[in-house]
């Protein structure tokens, strides 16, 4: 064998389709696209789903479930899982050295299923409340665990009024006993400008 002689198996490779080459070819004249219609024309195409007008498809049916983008963060570990692993102290390097998560997840769940009768010692994981019964049943314990972080709580317009109400009532009252006082003292200063001193009678020399 030599590189001049080296070529692609037989019927590996086709030629080209060579369209408008005259009838002998069988793709002379309307080129395969037929005598008339949208398909014949230059630039006619149909969109993927297109059905002629009607309502496609993919918009008749109705839009059911949903997928998280977050699913694959965590992973479902099996007690089945974790009584199979040689080793006491489990975290999620372990498990992933393991092969019983894959490589992307960031933590993992432990869920009653399967048995286990050895004590084991889980660390960074999570688990469901039968899990981590069966966990302590059998000897074993559980560290770290990752805490959820608490959704912040949204008020609602009606509920910020309801708030608001009282302390607008409180200030309000405040403002009108304030102006209350004042009002009464420049009273009491009229008053006593308007108290005149008796007129001295006048004496002649």
């Amino acid at each position: 064998m030599r590189m001049n002689t080296i070529k692609p198996a037989a019927g590996s490779k086709q030629a080209r389709r060579r369209v408008g080459r005259g009838s002998g070819s069988g793709l002379g004249k309307t080129a395969g696209r037929g005598s008339k219609g949208q398909k014949s024309r230059a630039g006619g195409y149909h969109k993927v789903g297109f059905e002629g007008g009607q309502m496609p498809l993919q918009r008749r049916l109705p839009k059911r479930g949903f997928v998280s983008h977050l699913s694959n963060d965590t992973a479902e570990v099996r007690l089945s899982d974790l009584a199979k692993l040689p080793i006491a102290d489990i975290d999620i390097l372990a498990l992933k050295a393991a092969g019983v998560v894959p490589a992307a997840a960031k933590t993992a769940k432990v869920i009653k299923t399967g048995k286990l009768e050895k004590a084991v010692k889980l660390s960074g994981l999570a688990a469901t409340k039968g899990a981590r019964a069966a966990i302590e049943a059998a000897g074993g314990s559980m560290a770290n665990e990752p805490v959820r972080p608490e959704k912040a709580k949204v008020e609602k317009a009606w509920q910020k009024t309801a708030q608001a109400e009282p302390v607008a009532k409180a200030e309000k009252g405040g403002k009108t006993e304030k102006t209350a006082k004042a009002e009464k003292a420049p009273k009491d200063d009229k008053a006593g400008k308007s108290e005149k001193t008796p007129a001295q009678p006048k004496t002649k020399d």
